[in-house]
């Protein structure tokens, strides 16, 4: 019987830790790696996600054998690019901005062992109802808005917001885990098995 290789989780998300334990894939560690996450001038949602991603995973520290899983959640509007706001006022001008639209919720995964690099980018669309400031000005006193890319996130408070999903729901809280599963085993972590 072969010892299946030590999986760094590159992300200090209580939600990522949630979505493994549900296919049964507890991290050996967890390192956050600090990256600059500012986005690039003109850079589009995409391959801003991307980049955050891929950058996360090179940013970890793991000996040769260990396997390293990151992350990055982003949510857009057409091209403008919302991050974690950086306080109550922020979070109530991204759900005006949102309020009655669409938006994209992009998430890549990236994992890596040794040299080797493997990364997935999912992309889904997701409805905002309508919000009148009543609505803003309650949500936002569940503090439910920190740390979460847009001021929300579809498995607190915010989930009466949305009506409509097309896509990945996994993907839309933090961690796509089909894509993930196939990028687990591809770099030899054994999802399926002890």
């Amino acid at each position: 019987m072969t010892t299946r290789p030590r999986l760094i989780l590159g992300s200090g998300s209580p939600r990522r830790l949630d979505l493994l334990a549900q296919i049964g894939v507890v991290p050996d560690d967890v390192r956050p790696p600090d990256i600059d996450e500012d986005p690039r001038p003109s850079e589009l949602p995409r391959a801003y996600n991307l980049r955050i991603a891929t950058e996360k995973v090179a940013a970890v520290t793991a000996e040769p054998g260990e396997i390293v899983l990151c992350a990055d959640t982003t949510v857009a509007v057409g091209r403008r690019i919302l991050g974690k706001p950086a306080d109550a006022a922020e979070a109530a001008a991204f759900l005006r901005l949102m309020s009655g639209r669409r938006q994209k919720v992009i998430t890549s995964v990236a994992v890596r062992r040794g040299d080797q690099t493997w990364t997935r980018v999912v992309e889904s669309a997701v409805r905002m109802k309508p919000l009148s400031e009543d609505e803003i000005t309650a949500y936002l006193a569940t503090d439910d808005w920190r740390g979460k890319a847009g001021g929300w996130a579809i498995q607190g408070p915010a989930a009466v917001f949305i009506p409509w999903i097309s896509g990945s729901f996994t993907a839309i809280v933090g961690l796509p885990l089909h894509e993930t599963a196939n990028l687990l085993i591809a770099a030899g972590y054994p999802v399926w098995r002890a």
